[in-house]
């Protein structure tokens, strides 16, 4: 396996000494002003730029020095980036929040005054993007979302940095993307999304994927509430194995929004399955319980909570990741079998 230096480099900024990637994620932008808002009883459009801010600031510096890297966006994050632990590693989005739920497909699009370039100037180790993609789409929508990816890829290769790539599957029908028949078609949009991905020309260095399942839906997990089942323990573990096996590039696991006894459940059954994880990229399950505290309380109650809970959230998370999770170099074959080069080829 080649790797060019520059983005062997970022890859390694971004996790420990075994390979293993363990990020914090801080890159929500419209749904976290909603969220606040939502505290604060107030209009989203009231939750100003430096209250954004502030609330990204708290996070990097209670959480950081718990992860290896943190994910953050140029509109709001550069602050809370500069702020950071020295042993956290940076990646930073470069597409636009959210999509436009005008349009059918639910098409994205980039930060219009931000490259590739521009990112690594600012200091990023990696560029994520989010693509909302579903194999069960029309080819014609797929195909722009394709053409996009390549694009994006082509444009790290060429200012060689890392490429991180997070897809989240979704209803093209407008179903309940949280009730159990969507639970039972997710493990065929999870595992479709990473065959498609993990193809050569879209130069992903590393996919950043849903589990498989809901956790809600899975016989005898702490999530299901409600006693309806998708799936068995031993059909998840499996549902998990077939994903992962579909992997031709490093991967990592992402919360989805859930809190965080859910995904270290799902962690843990990764686990068990022997999928080769290579860490996690993890956002609202480790600080969202922080946001109406902020809203309500303001940021030195933020911080307090985030130097209670919210290390001890990460502290749990990292227990799981250090049980289960191998280095990203393991799906080369280890890192001796990479062979780094000036530039990818």
């Amino acid at each position: 396996m080649k790797i060019s230096q520059g983005k062997f480099n970022g890859l390694i900024r971004l996790s420990n000494s075994k390979g293993v990637i363990a990020a914090a994620a801080m890159d929500q932008r419209g749904s976290l002003q909603k969220t606040i808002a939502k505290a604060r009883g107030c209009n989203e459009k009231e939750i100003t730029a430096a209250q954004m801010e502030e609330f990204k600031v708290s996070v990097s510096k209670a959480l950081t020095p718990h992860a290896t890297a943190i994910l953050l966006d140029p509109e709001f994050g550069l602050p809370a980036m500069k702020v950071r632990a020295k042993n956290a590693g940076v990646l930073l989005a470069y597409e636009k929040t959210g999509y436009d739920a005008s349009e059918p497909g639910r098409l994205p699009d980039l930060l219009d005054h931000e490259s590739v370039g521009r990112i690594k100037e600012k200091g990023a180790d990696a560029v994520k993007i989010l693509l909302y993609y579903t194999p069960d789409e029309t080819p014609e929508i797929n195909d722009v979302k394709h053409a996009w990816v390549e694009r994006i890829g082509a444009e790290c290769t060429a200012h060689d940095i890392a490429f991180f790539l997070e897809f989240v599957g979704y209803d093209p029908k407008g179903g309940d993307e949280k009730g159990i028949e969507y639970a039972k078609r997710k493990p065929s949009i999870v595992t479709g999304s990473i065959t498609e991905f993990s193809k050569s020309q879209y130069q992903v260095d590393v996919l950043k994927i849903e589990v498989p399942v809901n956790m809600a839906y899975v016989q005898g997990s702490k999530a299901n509430t409600t006693g309806q089942a998708a799936y068995t323990r031993e059909e998840a573990k499996k549902l998990f194995r077939e994903s992962a096996n579909q992997a031709k590039r490093p991967f990592i696991y992402l919360s989805a929004g859930v809190n965080d006894d859910v995904f270290r459940e799902s962690l843990e059954l990764a686990t068990e399955a022997g999928t080769n994880w290579a860490g996690v990229l993890c956002g609202r399950a480790t600080w969202k319980d922080g946001v109406p505290i902020y809203g309500k309380s303001g940021v030195c109650a933020l911080d307090e909570w985030l130097l209670d809970k919210g290390v001890k959230n990460i502290q749990a998370l990292n227990q799981v990741i250090e049980r289960g999770a191998r280095g990203w170099w393991d799906t080369y074959g280890g890192r001796d079998k990479i062979q780094v080069v000036s530039s990818a080829k």
